[in-house]
C-alpha cells in the first residue's frame, strides 16, 4: 500500500457556505470562487439547503505539490 501512494495525486480540500440573505447574493459567491480559482482551487461540487439558513455550500479542492503540506 505505501508504494501505491508514491505516484498519486494529493490533494487539500476546503468547504465554505454562503448565506443567501440580503447581504450575500450569487454574485458575492461568484466573485468569491474566482478569487479562490486564481488561487488554484476548483469546485467539485455545490449544494443547495435552506436548512440554518445555508443558502449554499461549496465544496472545493487543490492539488497539494510534491513536497508541500496541506494548509
Amino acid at each position: 500500500i505505501a508504494g501505491k501512494a508514491q505516484g498519486m495525486k494529493r490533494f487539500e480540500y476546503q468547504i465554505i457556505s454562503y448565506p443567501m440573505d440580503k447581504k450575500t447574493s450569487l454574485i458575492v459567491m461568484q466573485d468569491d470562487l474566482n478569487a479562490r480559482g486564481q488561487d488554484g482551487w476548483e469546485v467539485v461540487s455545490v449544494s443547495t439547503s435552506e436548512f440554518a439558513h445555508v443558502g449554499h455550500t461549496a465544496f472545493l479542492k487543490r492539488e497539494v505539490s510534491e513536497g508541500a503540506g496541506a494548509k
